[in-house]
């Protein structure tokens, strides 16, 4: 699982390419079907941050829930730091 980090929050697309092969669809079927740009699409391909909106989008065509395409990844270094 490749992931990339923006303000410490890790993300990881790979949900979605998972449902994609179940699916039998193509990233640009879904590229096309969500009138998202190629930019959005190679954000996604980096496991970097997207818009709600962009999100949603990708859950209408897919009919699924955001849960269902993205995971959320603690920040390790982050999350085992305590503050006092």
């Amino acid at each position: 699982m490749k992931m990339a980090k923006d303000n410490s929050t890790t993300i990881c697309y790979d949900k979605l390419w998972h449902m994609l092969i179940d699916k039998h669809m193509s990233k640009n079927e879904l590229r096309l079907a969500t009138g998202l740009s190629s930019g959005t699409f190679a954000k996604l391909s980096r496991n970097e941050l997207l818009t709600t909106a962009s999100l949603i989008k990708i859950c209408d065509i897919l009919k699924c829930d955001i849960g269902d395409i993205v995971t959320y990844v603690p920040d390790e270094n982050k999350t085992n730091q305590v503050k006092g």
